[in-house]
């Protein structure tokens, strides 16, 4: 089990319920931006493994080679800083088409310096209509880069709308890549999850707090996002309970 945190509070949550594994990152109300050295320096202390994503800014994952530059830089800074994995994607048109940034990908798996890279669901462009890449050609494609674990919605709005392709990528990968479903996952998910066969399953289980303070002008809504115990709790017992 993996949930996504942005902040250390969330780190101790996850953990404290249960959690195998937090991809650590900011901004999760736009699907998650790099976070800062010093919050990876001090996450590193308090939790179980962490891996973080590094995403420079929100919108689509065609990247230029300036931003290429900077999220090969932040890999490097993030391995030094504790990180024991990352989280990146990157994609490209190929006449016109999305498919992986392959030269992306092999520069940001050199930087990891090989800790376990996870693609994240930039992938799921590629899986959905209308260009339906082959879930065996993308599995090959992933191992042939160094990727050791893929996090997809099987190319559905949610992972449970996806699980035909989630469990199509499990029979391609038999083993050799790690499959966590992720997208709109809720603890009443894992059992259809876990019948697919995915080896992992990701959600960022937060809830809305307000107990920040006022915000004020330019501080943006009062409300923010924090990781939830209760939605730990229920998906970590929901797979327990598969398990058994």
């Amino acid at each position: 089990m993996e949930i996504a945190v942005q902040d250390v509070d969330g780190v101790r949550v996850a953990a404290a319920g249960g959690a195998d594994r937090v991809e650590l990152c900011q901004a999760l109300a736009v699907g998650g931006l790099t976070p800062s050295v010093g919050l990876v320096e001090v996450a590193t202390t308090v939790g179980p493994d962490v891996h973080v994503l590094v995403r420079p800014r929100p919108g689509g994952f065609v990247y230029t080679a300036t931003e290429v530059s900077v999220m090969v830089r932040d890999v490097e800074a993030l391995v030094d800083a504790g990180a024991s994995g990352v989280v990146v994607g990157a994609l490209t048109l190929d006449d016109g088409a999305p498919a992986l940034d392959r030269h992306a990908l092999k520069a940001l798996v050199r930087a990891a310096e090989g800790r376990p890279v996870t693609v994240h669901r930039c992938v799921d462009v590629l899986l959905g209509a209308p260009h339906r890449l082959e879930p065996a050609d993308l599995v090959e494609q992933l191992l042939a880069l160094g990727i050791s674990r893929v996090l997809t919605s099987g190319g559905a709005p949610r992972a449970l709308e996806g699980t035909p392709v989630l469990g199509a990528l499990v029979g391609a990968a038999a083993g050799r890549l790690e499959i966590m479903a992720g997208g709109g996952v809720h603890p009443e998910h894992l059992a259809a999850l876990a019948e697919a066969g995915v080896d992992a399953i990701h959600l960022s289980a937060r809830a809305a707090a307000t107990d920040a303070g006022p915000a004020g002008p330019g501080g943006g809504p009062d409300s923010y996002d924090r990781t939830d115990p209760d939605l730990v709790a229920a998906a970590r017992a929901a797979i327990d309970a598969g398990a058994g």
